[in-house]
């Protein structure tokens, strides 16, 4: 008897828009300082400091923002991709309802606030038609400060950024025998010959299903399990080996065969020589008379590795050359034709009841196979 069955953005545009904010800034100041008249000068004393006992101008303060004290802010509207928006509509919002302003992104997208007033939060909103509206942190300038928006980046409205990457089919391979290699029924027992996600699934290359196979075969678990049943067969003194030390060793180095072998020609040797895949591909859904249908035949049925479904000749075949095999190690008495096909028996009635538990029983007690479903979709 077998011990298990194997689960097996333009600086061309950008100083333009400053020179053209910068131009734009002169001659504004030269406009209003020709057109508002002069402001009372603060007198001074001997030592050259402001007297402020002087009574100062209500419109001292305008006389200054609109002078040296002023600040300026301007920018350029592109889009995500980094092209110019021109005639998009930029606001300016501050607490101030005298102070809000409205400015239209010139031809190289450009555009241009001044005379603001420091020490104020104002900030900028940019709506255009087909973008969706794009709005500023607070900016507070300080005296005289000449402030370039460099982050005015609009999104197209309603478009999505999306990111397909592509693997070749051997890399997906790879990456989903790494994640069965972390599915445990109870977090702890290896159940990595199933697939839970079979739409997506790429066949293994001969590496990989030599890879799983030992590393299913080596595992502590596995080697623990071999320890037990030995200590099982003692008990019940089958095969016919002798008590003792050196009987119970012969015991666990037959199991530990018979797992090794029937894992290695199922899951290995054959799967690549015919082209198949070992794994058992779980259904979930469908009636419970078509899963039960597909859980039993996974010992006559498997998925060859173009994807179609043929007979499981390595499965059978496995099990058969593991059960020949045995001859060769187990005590006389123990083997024979009869006891070869009636392990082989054994051995396929145990897959079938092994597919049975994978598709009902088994999803629910392994924590990773939840997270194991719809992980890789895109493959050239």
């Amino acid at each position: 008897m077998r011990l298990f069955s194997h689960f097996r953005p333009g600086a061309l545009a950008i100083l333009a828009s400053v020179i053209a904010s910068s131009c734009c800034l002169g001659a504004q100041q030269l406009a209003l300082s020709s057109s508002l008249p002069e402001a009372p000068r603060p007198l001074k004393s001997a030592d050259g400091l402001v007297n402020v006992d002087t009574p100062a101008s209500p419109e001292a303060p305008k006389s200054a923002a609109l002078h040296g004290d002023s600040a300026s802010l301007s920018g350029t509207v592109v889009d995500v991709n980094g092209d110019l928006v021109p005639g998009a509509t930029v606001i300016l919002d501050c607490p101030q309802s005298e102070d809000h302003r409205e400015a239209v992104a010139g031809d190289n997208a450009g555009f241009a606030f001044t005379n603001l007033t420091p020490g104020v939060p104002y900030s900028v909103i940019v709506k255009a038609k087909g973008f969706v509206d794009w709005t500023s942190s607070p900016i507070t300038l300080a005296p005289g400060q000449y402030d370039f928006l460099t982050d005015v980046r609009i999104k197209i409205e309603g478009a999505e950024t999306s990111v397909t990457v592509y693997a070749s089919n051997n890399q997906l391979a790879a990456e989903q025998v790494r994640l069965a290699e972390q599915q445990r029924v109870l977090g702890f027992i290896p159940n990595f010959y199933v697939v839970y996600d079979a739409k997506n699934a790429v066949p293994l290359t001969t590496k990989l299903k030599f890879k799983l196979a030992l590393r299913v075969s080596v595992d502590p678990v596995t080697i623990g399990g071999v320890a037990a049943m030995a200590a099982i067969n003692q008990a019940a003194n089958r095969p016919d080996f002798a008590q003792g030390a050196k009987g119970y060793g012969q015991r666990f180095g037959v199991l530990a065969a018979d797992g090794a072998s029937d894992i290695l020609i199922a899951g290995a040797i054959l799967p690549s020589l015919l082209h198949q895949d070992p794994r058992y591909f779980y259904q979930g859904t469908g009636s419970t008379n078509s899963r039960l249908r597909h859980a039993m035949l996974s010992p006559f049925i498997c998925r060859g590795d173009n994807g179609r479904l043929q007979p499981n000749y390595s499965s059978l075949g496995g099990n058969l050359a593991s059960s020949a095999l045995s001859n060769t190690y187990y005590p006389q008495s123990n083997r024979g034709v009869g006891l070869v096909f009636g392990t082989f028996a054994i051995g396929t009635a145990e897959r079938m009841v092994s597919g049975i538990a994978q598709e009902f029983i088994l999803p629910r007690l392994t924590p990773k196979a939840a997270k194991n479903t719809g992980v890789i979709t895109d493959s050239r």
